[in-house]
């Protein structure tokens, strides 16, 4: 790289120094690197069945979440049976039409599955969803 001198005098500089751009784009790579994994939002591990059929379901006001110990999640934070009758009322109030999408884990018996469907139920959601992966055709 070439090195050139400038003499004092009033000529303008025509060429862009590209050394401060780079040094910008990399503080902001590493800012975004730094905060990705804050932003991310955390889940629930939870080992969904597998199934070949099923269709695509929308974003509802009301999801629930039963890990494989048994206790379960709405929307994200722990609960139990009268705080989920009372998010589900709650979700009704806004949406008579809201969906229930329930996410449970493959080793979560079905007894507790119905259970939770009967808590919602019984505040008048209609309209459930249970979440699945999709099967690989091998």
């Amino acid at each position: 790289m070439a090195l050139k001198y400038y003499d004092d005098s009033d000529d303008q500089i025509s060429e862009i120094n590209v050394i401060p751009l780079v040094d910008i784009i990399l503080v902001v790579l590493i800012i975004f690197m730094v905060t990705a994994p804050m932003i991310m939002k955390p889940s629930i591990n939870v080992n969904l069945p597998k199934a070949a059929s099923g269709d695509k379901t929308t974003p509802s006001e009301l999801t629930i979440t039963i890990s494989p110990s048994g206790e379960f999640y709405v929307n994200g934070s722990v609960s139990n049976d009268d705080d989920l009758r009372k998010r589900a009322t709650e979700a009704y109030g806004k949406n008579v039409d809201v969906q229930a999408i329930i996410s449970a884990d493959r080793d979560v018996s079905h007894g507790r599955v119905v259970g939770v469907m009967d808590i919602v139920k019984s505040v008048g959601v209609k309209k459930f969803a249970i979440t699945i992966d999709r099967k690989t055709n091998q």
